[in-house]
């Protein structure tokens, strides 16, 4: 398809509408650079709308930079914005995934867990990529993914894949070749390795968060994402998979 426009939660509700673009969009490929792929984009005033409607309010109240200084709102090399841009890159991966499973599989319950996770997720994209416009920050950098952990060494991918949990390209296009039962499995295997990863970096940013909004979306994620492992490892057994790693 042609042409680009808005992704919100009721792209997703229906099996028998369509989505985006299956495959990986602009901010999957890489954080800054454009595929010519469409991607999920949301105006500051819809993700400030859910953000409220959320009971999560979009204005923050402090921030904190690389030195530690306190500012009125966060500056961009801060965890508040290290983690927005990073985990928005995480979470289209994850839409992106489950796009591409709805149209190879028959199976209700698969479908279900690809309609929750592009629902769930687009709207807190949604909602990171609001708070970074109403920062005045850009929805991307030059810093290496994963730096705003603040480790002794910056995530070191060894598989090609830009963050932890995340499909590399390979991954992707095996999908794209699977159906029906195959097709399931390999998006579960790689939904529960997504899973444990992002639930990792919404932990990181919750052990060192500053901005009790974000703080309070990313335990959410910590929350949410833990039950839908424990969801996953059960829907692999019962097809007689197990997880991949």
């Amino acid at each position: 398809m042609s042409g680009d426009r808005a992704v919100g939660a009721q792209d997703a509700t229906s099996p028998e509408e369509d989505g985006v673009e299956n495959g990986l969009s602009e901010e999957s490929a890489a954080p800054g650079r454009s595929t010519g792929r469409r991607k999920l984009w949301w105006p500051a005033a819809l993700a400030a709308s859910l953000a409220l409607c959320l009971g999560v309010p979009a204005l923050v109240a402090s921030g904190t930079s690389a030195s530690g200084t306190v500012s009125a709102t966060p500056a961009t090399d801060s965890p508040e914005a290290g983690f927005a841009r990073d985990m928005a890159v995480h979470h289209q991966q994850a839409v992106d995934l489950s796009f591409i499973v709805r149209d190879r599989t028959a199976d209700v319950p698969v479908r279900n867990l690809a309609f929750d996770i592009i629902n769930t997720q687009a709207n807190q994209r949604g909602m990171m990529m609001g708070w970074l416009d109403q920062w005045g920050l850009t929805q991307s950098s030059q810093a290496k993914p994963m730096a705003w952990m603040k480790m002794d060494h910056a995530y070191q991918p060894h598989d090609g894949s830009l963050m932890p949990g995340m499909a590399t390209k390979a991954d992707l296009d095996k999908l794209r070749g699977l159906s029906g039962r195959d097709a399931e499995i390999w998006y579960l295997q790689l939904m529960l390795e997504h899973h444990k990863g992002g639930v990792a970096m919404a932990q990181g940013y919750v052990d060192v968060a500053v901005n009790e909004s974000e703080k309070r979306l990313a335990q959410s994620m910590v929350v949410g994402q833990t039950s839908e492992i424990q969801l996953i490892t059960d829907m692999l057994a019962e097809r007689g998979a197990k997880p991949a790693s």
